[in-house]
């Protein structure tokens, strides 16, 4: 196991630092310690983007530890956009999509499922790419049923995007065994990340 300190560092060195780590090879796990959300979220998505599984904690003193596993041998140098992984001082340097509803617009019920699978399907194209998209109310049978968007859900996440979804409304829609991409969260943590991110994006 490796550690590496990256408290004190500005967005995006401790993703680089990882970066290095991870392509020098010989390291079955990496611990990275960080002072600053926005620059654990970037190193936990960054990891993720690799292939790796991430665990993250916040420490007594402030910091953060992201725990880095699952490393795959011989990976080779690839070009980074640092512009992906930069933070502001505003916030954590996030840009987060909410989808709080199983339809997009007024009118139509199935218009607006239709709409909504396109629009999830659309964030793949942006760049950069939300740092975590959550799910609540209707919006968990994106991530809970067969659908047109749901492959680029589970592509957005192998990219290292987050990929959330509220466990009370799982439960509501019975569907919590059905969840077929991303974690299950809280209302602490959704209204958390939407205190904390820069930007948020939502089609409703």
């Amino acid at each position: 196991m490796k550690t590496l300190d990256c408290k004190g560092l500005n967005c995006p060195e401790p993703v680089l630092k990882t970066k290095q780590a991870l392509e020098e090879g010989g390291v079955v796990e990496l611990t990275v310690i960080i002072d600053n959300e926005g620059s654990m979220n970037n190193v936990e998505r960054f990891a993720r983007s690799r292939g790796c599984t991430t665990t993250a904690k916040a420490l007594a003193d402030g910091s953060f530890v992201v725990v880095i596993s699952d490393i795959k041998a011989g990976t080779m140098p690839q070009d980074l956009d640092t512009s992906a992984f930069s933070c502001s001082p505003a916030g954590d340097g996030s840009l987060i999509c909410i989808i709080p509803a199983d339809s997009m617009g007024r009118g139509s019920e199935e218009l607006g499922w239709a709409l909504l699978q396109n629009y999830v399907k659309t964030l793949k194209e942006l760049s950069p790419l939300p740092a975590k998209i959550f799910f609540y109310n209707g919006g968990v049978k994106i991530v809970a049923t067969d659908n047109k968007a749901i492959e680029a859900v589970i592509e957005m996440e192998k990219l290292g995007v987050e990929i959330w979804a509220c466990g009370t409304c799982l439960e509501y829609f019975h569907l919590e065994k059905d969840l077929k991409v991303g974690r299950i969260t809280n209302m602490f943590d959704i209204v958390n990340s939407m205190a904390m991110a820069t930007r948020i994006i939502s089609p409703f």
